[in-house]
């Protein structure tokens, strides 16, 4: 395939990006896109160019690094994978491909397609996690019964990989998704019940604190979210604040 990129070229945080146009041939519908970026940056190389600066790391759909949008999209047409599982046959030979970072007020962009989104990192830190006594009084394992139904519910939750796409697709660059599904992973276990208000409390503060939007359930982060994280989860965020502020 013979394809047009528009992609965004931005030097810094505080520079003004703009849209730069590149051809690149010959590429094959078995690349994944990535692959296909390489490509590129590999013939800008070639001619003394910059190439051009975007996320990556385990490219297997795992790590939520890959933070592109293409041609509107959130990891771009296809669905429940990120932009290392999309491959080049689902575009066409002579296509024009958009290609942009993420946009979001709480995810500036660093450098052409790489954003800052140690927003997600804080708000994990303000309350996403269950305290351990390490003291040397731990056990082996823990022996609560967990009802299977709960048990699959917080697991989907706790499939999210952070990649901010809920955010990207969002029109109010709401992280409602994102928050109610590090929420919900442990509202729904006995061992999440214990810090439970101040959890939920201190990430959604500290959610706002970072210029989310509000959600209006539209639902466009379920359906761009790669690993499928159900808007039943921001039901449940809603439930689980209102019990703790009251």
């Amino acid at each position: 395939m013979n394809l047009t990129l528009k992609i965004w070229r931005q030097k810094g945080p505080q520079d003004k990006g703009r849209m730069v146009e590149y051809k690149v041939t010959d590429i094959s519908e078995h690349m994944s896109f990535l692959e296909m970026m390489d490509v590129l940056n590999e013939s800008l190389v070639a001619k003394d160019e910059e190439p051009i600066a975007f996320d990556h790391d385990c490219r297997e759909g795992i790590c939520g690094m890959c933070s592109l949008q293409i041609n509107g999209e959130a990891h771009g047409p296809d669905r429940g994978i990120t932009t290392c599982q999309l491959h080049m046959r689902m575009f066409k030979d002579g296509d024009t491909i958009y290609i942009e970072p993420f946009r979001a007020n709480a995810f500036p962009v660093i450098k052409d397609l790489v954003v800052d989104r140690m927003a997600f990192e804080r708000i994990q830190q303000a309350g996403g996690y269950i305290s351990v006594n390490t003291s040397g009084n731990t056990q082996d394992a823990n022996s609560i019964p967990i009802s299977k139904h709960n048990a699959d519910l917080s697991m989907d939750a706790a499939s999210c990989i952070g990649c901010g796409a809920c955010v990207a697709s969002c029109k109010n660059s709401s992280a409602m998704l994102f928050v109610a599904a590090k929420v919900s992973q442990f509202a729904l276990l006995p061992q999440g019940k214990v810090e439970a208000k101040e959890r939920v409390k201190n990430m959604v503060f500290q959610m706002d604190l970072e210029g989310f939007g509000n959600c209006t359930n539209t639902g466009a982060c379920e359906i761009e979210c790669p690993k499928g994280i159900s808007i039943e989860n921001i039901a449940r965020l809603n439930r689980e604040y209102l019990a703790a502020t009251i």
